[in-house]
């Protein structure tokens, strides 16, 4: 497990936390269909200049990766345990100014590439983020589980309307800096494989290649970060 706040003196620790906003920021919307590149994305968290040729819709999500994860870098003790409050809030971050609706859905909603369909009622929708909430909780001990049961359930439920994926990066991120381990940028990470182990999980409830792409990120996460 990385220490970062241990090994690294805190000037340090302020300017990879700021690499690591600018590279998980663009990572993350990538994954979700945004252009920008990634020296676009650094101008924009850095100088807030959005990149010509864009939709403004694309510097909003950057910018909304931006703020959850000053959230949650500044609040980290707050995820030492999950509740459906902190998770809808983090997600309100996520689609702030996206015309996304925030809360928990009420409304069927379809995933490109897969026939699975994710529960679409409200009340069943609460019931299964409850249960997640009370495993990650009680049943769960490190963070690195923690981590991987709760972006993949979130991903599995869809609890809301959009924006799920993207909230679960960051809830994810949560919960490894609450267990003091260093958070994740998926610079490195192939789209196409991210979104098949999301698939795989769907329809087989297999979490063995998600798994395997995790450790691979946090690898890459403990080699290129907080060195000082």
């Amino acid at each position: 497990m990385k220490k970062e706040s241990k090994t690294c003196p805190p000037a340090i620790i302020k300017k990879e936390f700021e690499r690591l906003t600018v590279e998980l920021s663009w990572k993350s919307s990538q994954i979700e269909g945004n252009t920008y590149s990634l020296i676009d994305t650094e101008i924009l968290i850095k100088e807030n200049k959005e990149a010509e040729g864009h939709k403004k819709e694309e510097a909003v999500m950057i910018l909304n990766h931006k703020k959850a994860l000053e959230y949650i870098i500044g609040n980290r003790n707050e995820f030492k345990n999950l509740t459906l409050r902190k998770i809808e809030d983090i997600h309100g971050l996520i689609v702030d100014g996206l015309s996304v609706a925030k809360g928990l859905r009420k409304k069927a909603v379809g995933i490109t590439g897969t026939k699975y369909r994710p529960l679409d009622n409200e009340y069943q929708i609460r019931e299964m983020m409850e249960k997640t909430v009370d495993v990650v909780n009680k049943k769960l001990d490190d963070p690195f589980s923690k981590a991987i049961f709760t972006m993949l359930m979130i991903s599995y439920i869809q609890p809301f309307e959009d924006g799920n994926k993207r909230t679960s990066r960051i809830l994810g991120n949560a919960i490894l800096l609450a267990g003091n381990a260093c958070p994740l940028s998926y610079r490195s990470v192939n789209e196409a494989d991210y979104k098949k182990a999301a698939i795989l999980f769907y329809e087989q409830n297999s979490a063995r290649f998600f798994k395997e792409l995790f450790i691979e990120q946090f690898k890459f996460a403990v080699g290129n970060y907080f060195l000082a």
